[in-house]
């Protein structure tokens, strides 16, 4: 299962959640958010890999992150379409694009059903006023309607708590998880030790 940890900003922060062995990590470029990103982290993470939250962007400026960021992935949480994303993919060659879907029900699931090929991942997120980040879990069994052919993550309000009913939550395209603002100290401040303690108990079985 991939951990994907969203919303790092702080040198020391970065390289200390780092080495809980996470896969991913997410950086938010998006200037509204409380976690937004306005200058490159002393440390940015060695193996774990860097990924780029943007909320319709200019591509151009999306290209300009990758480089200074040294992004391999590209996250999209705003209303870009599929011919957005087939032109940033011609820009950002061996990139990964990681299409975010805000869910409330059945219906916000429906568009995505053929997204394979102009997304390589999606990431069913709860639907809210802020793009993400509101610590709120939207009914995971609205996914057993999605057959379509992209893997996705599972995010939204997974907290410390919650390691059991990711380990119960069965989607053969469920690939890893999102997690954010139930793990944070402050916006942009993750708790290394609650997300410790929270790996420990998913990986055990």
């Amino acid at each position: 299962m991939i951990v994907k940890v969203c919303g790092m900003r702080q040198a020391e922060n970065i390289r200390r959640v780092e080495a809980l062995g996470i896969d991913w990590m997410g950086f938010i470029f998006w200037p509204r958010s409380s976690r937004f990103v306005s200058a490159v982290p002393d440390y940015l993470p060695q193996r774990a890999r860097r990924v780029g939250v943007f909320v319709d962007a200019e591509i151009k400026d999306i290209v300009r992150h990758i480089r200074d960021f040294g992004l391999n992935a590209i996250q999209l949480h705003g209303h870009e379409s599929a011919d957005y994303m087939k032109r940033l993919r011609e820009k950002c060659g061996g990139v990964s694009i990681i299409k975010a879907v805000s869910v409330a029900g059945r219906d916000d699931i429906a568009p995505f059903m053929t997204s394979g090929g102009v997304a390589d991942y999606l990431l069913f997120d709860t639907k809210c006023p802020t793009m993400g980040g509101s610590g709120q879990q939207f009914d995971w069994t609205v996914l057993e309607a999605y057959d379509g052919t992209a893997p996705f993550l599972l995010s939204g309000g997974i907290g410390p708590g919650d390691a059991a009913l990711v380990k119960a939550f069965r989607h053969p395209r469920c690939i890893g998880i999102d997690l954010n603002s139930r793990f944070e100290l402050a916006p942009g401040l993750k708790d290394a030790d609650a997300l410790a303690a929270f790996l420990q108990e998913l990986q055990n079985p």
